[in-house]
């Protein structure tokens, strides 16, 4: 079969793919003709796609999530690959595929990841800080085994929520020990609730994506986070005005720094500062190994990345 990362402009191909997303739309000749805007996956990535002249039976047969044969060939759209659809019918049990085969995972195991973010937790010496960030990983401690941190930003595959998690508490160990001003109870619980309420803003299954909640859409991530430290210190009988209380929702409510990117204040401890950064560098870090990891051998470039300022990156050949 041929993974999609090794398609070049021009491939013919012919192989199984999920559809990660499909939206029936229309073209604008007159009369408008129905067609599927799509995204193939596979384990090694995805790829926009086209089935054009869409028919009443296609759009009662294909839908998100579904595995199907596709025939097809890689064009540019605007200076990117593009799949035009030629042919394309569902999977059927016969054809020996399953949909963990066409699923990007992080690449530690996600009961192992698991593990890490509880042993952190436990580490943690203050009470009252290990009580609340126990009560909040409790809350989606099943779903972080399968949920991305993201839709498409960054760690949007199976577990990359709990991965990026665990990549943040291993570049905190080192900044605690390089600056040992910073406190590490409140640095390590900020990494662990900073997302911790993705799982519910978003509505996944295998780490894709299909929708946001209600909750999410009204709410979002910042400020459930916020509220379940809030009732973390309710049901433990912590005192809201505690200070730990409140550096703990700081930590949260400033993550992303600027207003613009969601947060409704900027970081103003030493924390928090720390925590916004460290998120960012991971964050970055790993759009641009996906980036890298999804780049055909024959390129030198990576198609733009959104969260690094729309810059593509090179790769060196030495």
């Amino acid at each position: 079969m041929s993974l999609l990362k090794n398609l070049a402009i021009q491939d013919e191909f012919i192989g199984f793919y999920l559809l990660k997303e499909l939206e029936i739309k229309q073209t604008n000749a007159t009369p408008p003709k129905d067609y599927m805007d799509i995204v193939l996956c596979d384990a090694s990535g995805q790829l926009p796609a086209k089935l054009w002249d869409v028919s009443p039976t296609d759009k009662e047969t294909f839908f998100p999530m579904d595995l199907v044969k596709v025939q097809g060939i890689v064009q540019t759209y605007r200076d990117k690959p593009q799949v035009k659809v030629i042919r394309m019918r569902k999977a059927a049990a016969e054809d020996g595929v399953s949909l963990t085969d066409f699923v990007r995972t992080a690449p530690i195991r996600p009961i192992d990841l698991v593990y890490t973010i509880k042993q952190a937790v436990e580490s943690i010496q203050d009470t009252q800080i290990k009580i609340i960030v126990s009560f909040c990983v409790n809350k989606v401690e099943e779903k972080l085994l399968h949920y991305p941190a993201a839709k498409t930003h960054h760690h949007a595959y199976c577990a990359g929520l709990a991965y990026h998690m665990v990549r943040m508490l291993e570049i905190a160990d080192f900044i605690c020990k390089q600056r040992p001003f910073l406190n590490a109870d409140l640095l390590r619980a900020g990494i662990t609730l900073h997302d911790i309420a993705k799982p519910e803003e978003m509505i996944a299954q295998l780490g894709i994506v299909s929708d946001y909640s209600v909750q999410g859409k009204l709410i979002g991530h910042i400020a459930m986070a916020s509220n379940w430290i809030t009732e973390a210190a309710l049901v433990s009988g912590i005192n809201l005005q505690s200070e730990r209380v409140t550096a703990l929702q700081h930590l949260v409510l400033s993550h992303h720094n600027l207003g613009e990117w969601g947060s409704p204040v900027q970081p103003q401890t030493a924390e928090a500062v720390a925590l916004h950064h460290i998120d960012a560098l991971d964050a970055k870090l790993q759009m641009v190994e996906d980036a890298l990891d999804a780049l055909p051998e024959t390129e030198s470039w990576t198609p733009l990345i959104r969260g690094l300022e729309n810059k593509p990156i090179y790769r060196a050949k030495w």
